[in-house]
């Protein structure tokens, strides 16, 4: 099959290029860039009107959970490749904590079989660091990096023994496997269900403090310069977080992280109310950590954007505040959120793409995140100005937890193609 994608602003980050082009698709790969209209499509050709879009290597979302096997009722990986496609991502990367655990190479096959048949977006499998998230024996890497995971994460679980952590980064680095890590200390966040300050005290609520997830940071990171390896740290939502990860940084340590929109966005003050569809776990933060964690994507500190998505069933929002579980959906509102801070910070349209799709496909070591010539052509297609609104009926995940509902939105993701095929296309 031969597609052309015409006219449109191609965004390339890995070959640091950014022009009006024409993109010439051939049998699932990247065949040429060539200006406008200097060559001529054939009649049997596909071609794809790209005036006043954006052409980006399809976005990658590392960090998503798709909750099958075992809880089928908030989401399966069908539906949230479905979700995902509905956003622009062309592949994600499915966290461990299922039912069974992906813990062995038998789960791990399930989750690759299970996107083969949804036909969607390319789902990356990643196991548990520890055997059924215990948190107290390292859980088969080597046989489900055969089995094809990505990386080793016990997300949702910290990893409280830090000779266990030690281990991890030992182990997954002969495997060359980041080890993604939920930074949390138990011990100071247990009993809290939203930032602790101001509006914990308001609403009467238990608190969680930063320190909850700046000491486990900072634990991994020393671990991390005794061991080597690759930390990747998840969800960062602190300024505290953003000044530890910086100071590694420059001192050279092998270490990447995360941001999710809602951390970029929201803060605690969205909690008024109760409001469960804003409980989340690292809990959203202060103004302050607001403006930190943006400064850090600025300055490339913080690697990339993840959203985290996180399906639950309408049950185990509506309930008490206490007992409501922590997450939000957010594969599809991530394109016009990031849009959404990139104006209100001035960051580059460049920047903005290696951060949804350059950097996590660096960090996974998957095909993608570039569109030179000869490359998977996993592409996504943007309309920077487009207005809509997210309303419940038009998302494609099987849960519909998100504080977004109803919010008017400036930008987003129009086609999404994996390996030369139309997945997604707006109103199609």
């Amino acid at each position: 099959m031969s597609l052309w994608i015409r006219g449109g602003l191609v965004i390339d980050p890995a070959n640091d290029r950014e022009l009006v082009a024409d993109l010439h698709i051939v049998d699932g790969r990247i065949a040429a860039l060539t200006p406008p209209g200097s060559a001529q499509p054939q009649d049997h050709d596909l071609v794809i009107p790209a005036e006043s879009l954006w052409v980006v290597p399809g976005l990658i979302d590392m960090h998503v959970h798709l909750r099958e096997p075992g809880y089928e009722y908030k989401e399966t990986i069908a539906t949230g490749a479905a979700a995902a496609v509905a956003g622009g991502f062309t592949a994600v990367a499915c966290m461990a904590n299922t039912m069974p655990v992906n813990d062995s190479a038998a789960v791990t096959e399930f989750i690759l079989e299970r996107a083969r048949i949804a036909g969607l977006a390319r789902v990356y499998p990643i196991g548990a660091v520890s055997k059924g998230l215990a948190g107290r024996e390292l859980a088969e890497m080597g046989e489900m990096h055969r089995a094809g995971i990505v990386a080793v994460s016990d997300d949702g679980q910290p990893i409280q023994d830090g000779l266990l952590m030690r281990r991890a980064l030992e182990y997954a680095s002969t495997f060359d496997l980041p080890v993604i890590a939920h930074e949390e200390d138990r011990a100071l966040s247990q009993g809290g269900v939203m930032n602790e300050g101001e509006w914990s005290f308001r609403l009467g609520l238990p608190g969680i403090p930063s320190a909850a997830e700046e000491s486990m940071v900072a634990r991994d990171l020393a671990i991390l310069e005794r061991t080597g390896g690759h930390l990747h740290i998840a969800h960062l939502s602190t300024a505290g977080s953003v000044e530890l990860v910086r100071a590694a940084k420059r001192r050279g340590l092998p270490v990447t992280a995360e941001v999710t929109p809602h951390h970029f966005t929201l803060t605690e003050a969205a909690v008024a109310g109760y409001n469960t569809q804003a409980k989340m776990n690292p809990p959203l933060r202060t103004v302050k950590d607001v403006q930190a964690v943006r400064e850090g994507l600025l300055d490339g500190t913080i690697d990339c954007i993840a959203t985290d998505h996180a399906p639950h069933h309408q049950d185990e929002k509506l309930c008490e505040f206490d007992r409501a579980a922590n997450g939000i959906i957010g594969l599809e509102t991530a394109v016009a959120l990031t849009l959404t801070m990139a104006r209100e910070i001035g960051w580059s349209r460049k920047q903005m793409i290696a951060a949804l799709s350059t950097n996590p496909a660096r960090i996974l070591k998957l095909p993608g995140g570039t569109l030179s010539v000869g490359a998977p052509a996993d592409i996504t297609l943007i309309d920077p100005e487009l207005q809509w609104v997210m309303g419940a009926e038009s998302s494609r995940s099987r849960s519909r937890n998100t504080p977004f509902l109803g919010y008017a939105f400036r930008g987003r993701a129009v086609m999404t193609i994996v390996e030369g095929q139309i997945k997604w296309r707006l109103g199609g």
